[in-house]
């Protein structure tokens, strides 16, 4: 049976058979690296806990009489100065939570409450427990304080201590004790976003096997989508957890690995430098490889990159610094090519995107949308070449092995110190090649994210093509996804389903963009779409679009309209968002109750 996690800090005497220490068990500050000195204990440790002094606090801002199921409003906590809560009720619960999301500090008070007590963030859909506090879905991985709520001559007040209060959230409730004779394991090929929505997953669900992780990378997992938005070069500035927090859940984290093979057969994993790995179960979530072009020059000259990793982000500032004044060609006006070219010309660089289709991201967004982007990115000073195929890099006139200038096929020659490449990815799939591959080269998975040609693998993230039950989905509808928040999503599924044996919800993809205004969007247009209903300015980059599919309404995108993408998206979970007529007619989306 799962433990409860404290609502406040403890001091904790950890016995092993080591060693015995006690240390100060504080929940961390927002997205900062776990630094308790636990590397070197075993986990088979006993807790003896000593509450912190404990205080009564008012909270003002909120009338009993207003309470309510459904009802969401901050309070303030008197005695503490600008320190607030937010009050939530949910059945007949009354709860007071930390007020802002883990993931990147939006107010909740402006997320979505859900009649079933979910609580979703207003920016990127990470979705908390209302009752608990308990983180569910990413992008966020810390959980919420929450204090219960008691009533004293009609007043709301709490007990807590201080610190607690002012903190921004708490780590989830984790089991990682496994027993000696235990052989049960978990091994994880790839260190991303999806491995660490495994191992998250895995011990707040109960699994108390071995884990181990093989990740080619030289960093425990990051926030990838922070690469093409700001160029980060430091791993530790947006590192998911740091590799004491792995081993304080008894994860075995291997970087600097890089998996050769699979035997599926014999369980077995071996890698670059020979070592051979066994495993119960394996979870495969190796992510993609940025494609390149076939070109003339493109192999050949230096300072052409691609995105993916922290050496990429290094290698390209770099070469161009972060000073400006330098010419960068960025070829492919998808999100990473918008997104690099955005945080480049603000930097004061040249930047010239070029694009095959007629408008930016045209054939997810559609042309109005995708013209927008481009709209905005051009004030900012970027130049467009649209309907625009490369015909070849060719080398500097005073450095002849590197890039100086990309030629298009009409003839055209963009001046260039650098070029970037944000023209795709393909299924980093090659150490599986003993399974059948999907034509794109990813694997097969059924709703559980398990691998439908073998036995005991998953696949996640952008190498998995899942069954997708979304609005404009159907029993043959499959899709896969190339976005962090489903990578880490998919890799919770299918940790529940290894820890519990439990079919994983269904959760409706989202994902987000950085363009100077931030873009939500939620749902997939697997089966296509015909039509984009749009309500509000495009030139005032405020808007919501609606993408349909005859009637059926299978995407929204939104700027400047939180929290309608995340109302949205726990519409379409469950089945219940408005038809393309209703929408032409006025539906008020936020009015609509989501169903518990």
């Amino acid at each position: 049976m799962r433990a409860i996690a404290p609502v406040i800090p403890h001091t904790i005497t950890i016995t092993t058979r080591a060693l015995s220490t006690r240390i100060a068990l504080l929940p961390p500050r927002a997205r900062s690296g776990f630094k308790l000195p636990l590397s070197s204990f075993n986990s088979r440790f006993s807790l003896h806990t000593t509450p912190h002094k404990m205080t009564v606090y008012k909270l003002s801002g909120v009338e009993q009489a207003e309470l309510k199921p459904g009802f969401k409003k901050e309070a303030t906590v008197e005695g503490l100065g600008d320190a607030k809560l937010l009050v939530v009720q949910v059945g007949k619960t009354v709860s007071a939570l930390s007020p802002r999301c883990t993931h990147y500090g939006a107010p909740l008070v402006k997320g979505v409450l859900t009649n079933g007590g979910k609580l979703k963030c207003p920016w990127h859909g990470a979705c908390f427990d209302a009752t608990t506090g308990d983180i569910e879905d990413a992008p966020a991985l810390d959980s919420l304080h929450r204090f219960p709520v008691t009533f004293t001559d009609g007043n709301l007040t709490i007990e807590g201590d201080e610190a607690t209060i002012k903190e921004f959230g708490r780590r989830p409730t984790y089991s990682c004790s496994a027993a000696e004779t235990s052989d049960d394991n978990v091994l994880i090929v790839g260190g991303g976003s999806g491995a660490i929505g495994v191992i998250e997953g895995l011990r707040q669900d109960g699994y108390k096997g071995k884990i181990v992780v093989l990740s080619k990378e030289a960093y425990p997992p990051i926030d990838r989508t922070k690469l093409s938005k700001a160029l980060i070069t430091d791993a530790n500035k947006i590192a998911f957890r740091d590799l004491d927090f792995m081993k304080s859940l008894d994860v075995e984290f291997h970087t600097s690995t890089i998996v050769k093979s699979v035997d599926f057969d014999a369980h077995s994993v071996v890698t670059e430098d020979g070592s051979t790995f066994k495993y119960k179960k394996i979870v495969l979530a190796t992510g993609a490889t940025p494609r390149k072009l076939p070109l003339k020059g493109f192999k050949e000259l230096g300072n052409i990159f691609v995105i993916r990793t922290i050496d990429t982000a290094k290698a390209i500032v770099d070469a161009v610094g972060l000073e400006g004044g330098k010419k960068i060609v960025v070829i492919g006006s998808s999100f990473i090519g918008m997104e690099v070219a955005n945080f480049l010309v603000g930097k004061k660089h040249e930047v010239t995107i070029v694009g095959m289709e007629e408008a930016p991201m045209e054939r997810v967004m559609g042309k109005q949308v995708g013209a927008s982007f481009q709209t905005i990115l051009e004030k900012k000073g970027v130049k467009f070449y649209m309907k625009a195929s490369v015909e070849a890099a060719e080398p500097n006139a005073s450095n002849s092995s590197l890039v100086g200038s990309v030629t298009l096929k009409d003839g055209t020659s963009l001046e260039a110190d650098a070029v970037i490449l944000g023209v795709g990815v393909a299924p980093a799939t090659e150490p599986f090649s003993s399974l059948p591959l999907e034509k794109d080269g990813s694997l097969r998975v059924d709703e559980n994210f398990q691998v439908t040609a073998t036995k005991d693998a998953y696949a996640i993230g952008d190498i998995a093509t899942y069954p997708y039950k979304g609005p404009g989905g159907g029993p043959d509808s499959f899709i896969r996804i190339e976005h962090w928040n489903v990578a880490q999503n998919s890799g919770r599924s299918a940790a529940k389903h290894i820890a519990t044996g439990k079919t994983p919800h269904f959760f409706t993809p989202i994902f987000w963009s950085a363009l100077g205004v931030q873009l939500r969007y939620c749902g997939n247009t697997v089966g296509g779409y015909d039509d984009v209903v749009i309500h509000g300015s495009l030139e005032d980059n405020q808007f919501a679009a609606y993408y349909t599919s005859g009637e059926t309404v299978v995407a929204v995108a939104t700027m400047q309209k939180d929290p309608l993408m995340t109302q949205c998206s726990e519409l379409m979970r469950h089945n219940v968002m408005p038809s393309k007529s209703e929408i032409q007619g006025g539906a008020d989306i936020m009015a609509i109750e989501v169903p518990a």
